[in-house]
């Protein structure tokens, strides 16, 4: 399946690949475009579009991306749960939601801010950042055992 968002991606839009890859369809490719190109490139290569307004996967209330994608297709997954709660602090405007949202907003702000001049695109900056949300994801998935 494809999906494409905004490009210059930076919480929501790598965690989102990050999710879908690892958790939904591992051969999922993903396109980032202009914000008012995201709609057409989706009806033009039957792409699922998100992160961006009045789209199934974007935001909803205080809910991001993610938690649309957890909930489309119904993750229950504690650990993944839990790392929902931590994109949602770094990806909106309540970086206390828990203890790492705030940090987790600096790095992929720090990420942002390498590009153009270390990752080439979008797709460098979801590689590059992956290890990031495994890493995260490890760390929860110890946390909701103790």
């Amino acid at each position: 399946m494809k999906y494409v968002t905004r490009a210059r991606a930076k919480v929501d839009r790598i965690a989102c690949p990050w999710l879908i890859k690892r958790f939904i369809d591992p051969d999922a490719q993903f396109l980032f475009v202009e914000p008012d190109a995201v709609m057409e490139t989706a009806r033009q290569q039957s792409a699922i579009p998100f992160d961006v307004p009045d789209v199934e996967l974007g935001h909803h209330g205080e809910r991001c991306s993610f938690d649309a994608i957890v909930e489309r297709h119904q993750l229950s997954d504690p650990a993944l749960l839990r790392l929902a709660d931590i994109v949602r602090g770094a990806d909106t405007s309540n970086r206390t939601l828990t203890p790492e949202s705030a940090g987790l907003f600096a790095i992929a702000t720090g990420f942002a801010a390498l590009s153009p001049a270390r990752f080439v695109d979008d797709h460098a900056l979801l590689e590059a950042q992956s290890p990031i949300y495994d890493a995260l994801y490890e760390f929860c998935k110890s946390n909701v055992l103790q």
